[in-house]
């Protein structure tokens, strides 16, 4: 098999070093037991099965939304999962490449139910709390902007002191990606005394992220993302789960040693977290109290943005 530096290094030290969120519920968040669970966090466990032999391998890098491609490039982490969206702009500033979408979002609001508060227009003048280091103040400017309107953006390093600047009233409105409010909506003392606005004004695609210095490294966390929509898509083509999850495991596996990994690699992903479809439904689905519909998130037969690249 081939290897990589950065692979060596997660084989070395036996476990994978993620950078996750401070800790925002249906994405990355630590339960009371300390086990870490969310999408993002699967998604390391998926990488980690693939290739440190153990989906629990993982040492998590828990960061402010600021520094979490700083730590990815100093050296601290291997992967950044921690619903940050994929831009040109942090390619072009910060050495990581982003792998691929972990989840199609957009920006949204938060507000008090009885607020009468509908429309993003009438927040117009308000003062909304958001998350130093995210795309939400620029995503105000811009699309604010475009009607002659603003608001005044109020930043706080941590989603813990941004929750509470809103719920303390200290900000009419929380403006975040939709997926992440729907946990803050679910982490407030009277969840339902809450909604998020049914508009987005901007598109996220949260993704995970590499360094840039190693292109075997990066080629092996996309494909392990692939893997995931892949093989849901084969369980609706094939109709019965195990016998498609061993098909799409070892089609995938038969490229392991090209991509510095072993053929039961993908048999390892699937059993540690399934499909893409079991990683969105066991973080974000009805089962979770989140309920967020899967929208782009679906696969592309139906009707979402979800598509994989063939693997022959």
């Amino acid at each position: 098999m081939s290897s990589t530096p950065t692979l060596d290094a997660v084989r070395g030290r036996g476990a994978l070093r993620a950078v996750v969120s401070r800790g925002i519920r249906g994405l990355s968040q630590r339960g009371d037991d300390g086990r870490w669970v969310g999408l993002d966090t699967d998604i390391a466990r998926a990488v980690a099965a693939a290739a440190a032999g153990d989906g629990e391998a993982v040492e998590w890098v828990s960061s402010d939304p600021a520094d979490r491609l700083t730590h990815l490039a100093a050296g601290d982490a291997e992967l950044t999962v921690s619903n940050v969206s994929w831009t040109l702009g942090r390619e072009a500033s910060v050495p990581v490449l982003f792998a691929g979408v972990t989840c199609y979002d957009g920006e949204g609001f938060l507000v008090r139910a009885d607020s009468g508060i509908t429309t993003p227009e009438q927040l117009a003048g308000q003062r909304v709390a958001v998350q130093a280091g995210t795309t939400s103040a620029a995503n105000l400017a811009s699309w604010y902007g475009k009607r002659g309107l603003a608001v005044e953006p109020v930043a706080h390093a941590t989603p813990a002191e941004t929750l509470a600047a809103y719920a303390d009233g200290a900000c009419v409105a929380y403006v975040l990606d939709r997926v992440a409010l729907a946990g803050e909506r679910a982490a407030l003392a009277d969840p339902d005394a809450h909604r998020i606005l049914d508009t987005a004004i901007s598109r996220e695609p949260m993704a995970a992220a590499v360094r840039d210095d190693d292109a075997s490294w990066f080629r092996l966390c996309r494909w392990v993302l692939q893997l995931l929509v892949s093989a849901e898509h084969h369980v609706e083509e094939v109709g019965e789960r195990e016998k498609a999850l061993a098909q799409a495991a070892e089609a995938a596996g038969a490229h392991g040693p090209a991509i510095g990994l072993d053929q039961d690699w993908a048999a390892r992903v699937l059993a540690a977290v399934g499909t893409y479809a079991d990683v969105y439904e066991r973080n974000l689905g009805p089962a979770t109290g989140l309920n967020v519909p899967r929208g782009l998130n679906e696969l592309f037969t139906r009707g979402g943005l979800q598509y994989a690249v063939p693997l022959h």
